[in-house]
């Protein structure tokens, strides 16, 4: 019976820095891909009319928790048929934590943004500050790759040239056929404010 041929000691370590020379080229490649990645604009879903005819609105109140636990309960049913994972957390700003792909692994992408409510009653959240990993990166670049990488709504917009993101929540796709527009959004002050329409048509009323 033949003995197992053992690797030599040099072999072994040869075959480390080989590896690790791999890997360093990889991250170098990626670090010029993301500075030389040109910045895109994007542009913001148009609002449709909203038909005040044969409806009624109210105005629906909530906390920052059951925020909370709504969105990221959509955010885990819209991911679920991938193999990507984030969440948001409404804290003193808005704050957005996910692995983003890199390679055969994932760096971590935290990135912290301020909620302005607009007049349509959507919301667009500005970036206060972003991390991807240990990379040195400017913040739009790390934006453009989130852009490119992380999936999203269609009703959520990221635009890494103004360095924010815009949350259409007029254009929400509801089964219920319910209007759904922002009234207040006050992470700070813990005050949240829905303005819900409701069509006659949906509850059956001609």
């Amino acid at each position: 019976m033949k003995k197992k041929t053992e690797q030599l000691p040099g072999n072994r370590w040869r075959n480390y820095f080989v590896n690790l020379l791999y890997i360093n080229f990889g991250i170098l490649f990626l670090i010029a891909l993301l500075i030389f990645w040109p910045v895109s604009s994007s542009e913001y879903p148009t609002t449709k009319p909203v038909d005040y005819h044969d409806s009624s609105e109210f105005v629906v109140r909530t906390t920052k928790q059951n925020l909370n636990d709504l969105v990221n309960a959509y955010i885990n049913k819209f991911l679920e048929k991938t193999n990507h994972r984030y969440s948001v957390s409404l804290e003193e700003d808005v704050h957005l934590q996910g692995d983003l792909p890199v390679f055969s692994t994932t760096v971590p992408l935290s990135i912290h943004l301020e909620p302005i409510v607009q007049e349509d009653g959507n919301v667009i959240l500005k970036q206060r500050s972003i991390s991807l990993g240990l990379l040195q990166l400017p913040n739009k670049k790390i934006m453009e790759y989130m852009k490119k990488s992380l999936p999203m709504p269609d009703w959520v917009v990221v635009n890494p040239k103004e360095e924010e993101i815009y949350v259409a929540v007029t254009e929400m796709d509801i089964k219920s056929n319910f209007q759904v527009a922002i009234e207040q959004f006050d992470v700070e002050a813990n005050h949240f404010a829905f303005r819900i329409r409701i069509p006659y048509s949906t509850l059956g009323i001609d």
